[in-house]
């Protein structure tokens, strides 16, 4: 394992964590999360675990990704701000 590219990529997934967390816009909340899973599957294929990351590419970054925005395009906006 080479460590410098684990921190590079335990960078990324703490930055998209806290932007998910702290942005108020829930389309690009979606997209932040799906950035981060692509990055805990880079993480998960670096540490040797290929059936996870497979799983967590699949499942989380594209599966979930695409659930997630489906379900913000159909939610509605009760405030009028």
């Amino acid at each position: 394992m080479i460590w410098q590219l684990d921190l590079f990529l335990l960078v990324f997934v703490v930055i998209c964590a806290l932007a998910a967390i702290n942005v108020k816009d829930l389309l690009s909340a979606v997209i932040i999360l799906g950035a981060y899973s692509f990055f805990m599957c880079l993480l998960w294929a670096e540490m040797g675990a290929v059936d996870v990351a497979f799983t967590e590419a699949t499942v989380s970054a594209g599966v979930g990704t695409v659930l997630f925005v489906a379900a913000v395009f159909k939610t509605v906006r009760r405030s009028k701000d």
